[in-house]
């Protein structure tokens, strides 16, 4: 799968672009023909804290799939992104398999 992860106003280190290429791979062994995604970190100033943002898109034939996470890391805001990810595409899943009973049940 091709990941492309851009972080804004700062620099990732090796470590947390290896930490969301490992956690994005496993999107890829649920779907198995995940075409790619795009990571946007970013920080985020709410108030005194900094909160550490991150967008996720995920390439999938038939659907592209969104989530945008908030947390104290970015480790925390990736894992809860894959977490969203993974309820998407079981649902789109079980969406397209629907579609696919009704137009066999009606042929």
């Amino acid at each position: 799968m091709n990941v492309k992860i851009q972080s804004v106003h700062f620099t990732a280190d090796q470590k947390l672009i290896d930490f969301i290429e490992k956690k994005l791979s496993k999107l890829d062994s649920l779907n198995g023909n995940v075409q790619g995604a795009e990571v946007i970190l970013r920080l985020e100033n709410s108030g005194q804290v900094r909160d550490k943002v991150a967008e996720v898109k995920l390439h999938i034939p038939g659907a592209n799939l969104f989530t945008k996470q908030t947390a104290k890391t970015f480790e925390t805001a990736v894992e809860k992104s894959t977490t969203t990810l993974r309820r998407q595409i079981i649902r789109f899943k079980e969406r397209r398999g629907n579609v696919r009973q009704r137009r066999s049940a009606t042929a």
